[in-house]
């Protein structure tokens, strides 16, 4: 574990988490054995919270058990394509040949999607969880906003991609608007890109 990624942390991510389609999928290896399933989404979230800070923004709740938000900044094609060639041997690793594959097949159906009807500028929402015992308190919004209101005061906006059919209603009283859906073909399940742009300038 890094620095700032506390078990308690992970722990949350995995337990809010570990029903996505997404997160199903690429553990799929595991899926007889959720002890090994947990340990390897823990891996995960640790290198995804990892790479948020390295590359964007990072907001862990005071109290580490309770979750945390990930959001990844733009970066240029040289750092981007270094880091995924280290991240593919890395997700070889822990989610096994079956959970890599579907991590790339997903990403490559979504990816294009993306980019069809968001500005590469735009900062990306990648990962927001609260662990169930914490939900419904406006916990997950107050890990979101730090990060909003950033992006605002830069003039740039915001996009995420969420699987979850009660998310979007979440993400709309934060402002965000959905843009297009689709059904993803690895999980089969629908997902919703969503955009949040800044407010125009006075």
């Amino acid at each position: 574990m890094t620095r700032l990624n506390s078990p308690d942390t992970l722990k949350a991510l995995v337990d809010s988490l570990r029903f996505d389609p997404f997160y199903v999928a690429i553990s799929q290896d595991f899926g007889g054995d959720e002890v090994r399933r947990r340990e390897a989404l823990a891996r995960y979230f640790d290198c995804s919270m990892s790479e948020g800070e390295r590359r964007g923004r990072l907001v862990v709740w005071a109290d580490p058990s309770v979750g945390a938000a990930v959001c990844l900044l733009p970066a240029a094609s040289s750092v981007s394509d270094a880091e995924s060639d280290a991240k593919a041997a890395f997700l070889t690793e822990v989610l096994g040949a079956n959970g890599a594959e579907n991590y790339h097949r997903i990403i490559a159906f979504m990816r294009p999607r993306a980019l069809a009807v968001i500005d590469q500028s735009a900062w990306y929402l990648s990962i927001v969880g609260v662990a169930p015992a914490a939900q419904g308190r406006g916990i997950g919004a107050r890990l979101i906003e730090p990060t909003l209101a950033e992006a605002e005061e830069a003039g740039a906006n915001c996009y995420l991609e969420t699987f979850d059919i009660r998310n979007p209603r979440f993400y709309q009283r934060l402002g965000f608007s959905p843009l297009a859906s689709h059904v993803e073909p690895v999980t089969a399940s629908a997902y919703t890109i969503m955009i949040r742009s800044p407010k125009p300038r006075q």
